[in-house]
């Protein structure tokens, strides 16, 4: 089985209709959860610069996320409903909000990789959205074309950086990630960022339960001809596997697909350089900048 979406989480664009209906319902939500935090808020007889000060924002972002331009993430939902003692009015939102900060076809996917004991990523012309650092998101968002309004990018930001908890979960999934050399290559957003991403791949590499892996563009042998894909798997044995390109996206659940791709995934990782040889590699594309 395939589930198909009409947007996709780096490649925006697709199939207007359903698309564009379930993103101004996530909107909706967001906009009813900022107008109850207001009323609770006024309320209490809080200023926004108070309430901002006790929650470490300014009194601007508190207006944003009344206003329903910006989401708050779930720690901050759980702070406010304490601060303005909500007793579990703003709290019951959480989980909704938290969906809505996701494009809707990734809302599924961002599920499925909180759920995950293992997660396989090849990613062939830009870094996966686990590894990135909050400049090198920004810079690939600043990208897109057509191009997405401020707002858009900085809320893209904040949730691709949210799904970085994934390192920090305990137990601790198996993560395997293979790149492209071509993909370690491209300086998006030029040579500072460029440079801190290298080094914030070097770091997450160290993780005991992460392996990342580089695929060199002189490999006469290389299995990800049919492009990026991940698999996931959750901890019943469920496998999952997640694609997109130009605008549109997939899910497939079918057990065949499935297995195929983690078995296709196994040989590119048998193709690329080892473990070792990769940190050597990064290390040395550093080094070279």
């Amino acid at each position: 089985m395939t589930a198909s979406f009409g947007d996709g989480w780096e490649n925006c664009g697709g199939e207007a209709g359903g698309q564009a209906a379930a993103d101004k319902a996530g909107q909706g939500v967001v906009t009813a959860f900022g107008q109850s935090m207001k009323t609770l808020r006024v309320r209490a007889g809080m200023e926004r610069e108070e309430f901002g000060r006790r929650l470490g924002y300014s009194a601007s972002t508190v207006a944003s996320f009344e206003q329903g331009r910006r989401i708050p993430s779930p720690r901050t939902i759980e702070l406010a409903d304490e601060v303005l003692g909500a007793g579990g009015l703003l709290t019951v939102w959480k989980e909704q909000v938290e969906r809505a900060q996701y494009p809707v076809f990734f809302q599924g996917m961002a599920t499925l990789e909180k759920e995950a004991v293992e997660l396989l990523a090849y990613d062939t012309h830009v870094l996966n959205g686990l590894l990135q650092t909050e400049e090198y998101t920004r810079a690939v968002l600043d990208m897109r074309r057509p191009v997405l309004d401020q707002e858009t990018i900085e809320q893209r930001v904040t949730a691709r950086l949210a799904r970085q908890d994934i390192f920090s979960r305990w137990p601790a999934p198996l993560l395997s990630f293979v790149l492209e050399e071509a993909a370690l290559r491209h300086p998006w957003g030029g040579e500072v960022v460029h440079r801190g991403q290298l080094e914030h791949l070097l770091l997450i590499a160290e993780k005991r339960n992460v392996e990342i892996q580089v695929m060199p563009t002189d490999r006469e042998y290389n299995a990800g001809v049919d492009g990026a894909f991940t698999v996931i798997t959750r901890r019943e044995g469920k496998r999952f596997v997640y694609t997109e390109a130009q605008g549109t996206s997939a899910l497939q659940t079918e057990p065949e697909q499935t297995t195929l791709a983690a078995a296709r995934y196994g040989i590119i990782r048998s193709q690329a350089l080892p473990s070792r040889e990769s940190l050597d590699f990064m290390e040395g594309l550093l080094g070279s900048l």
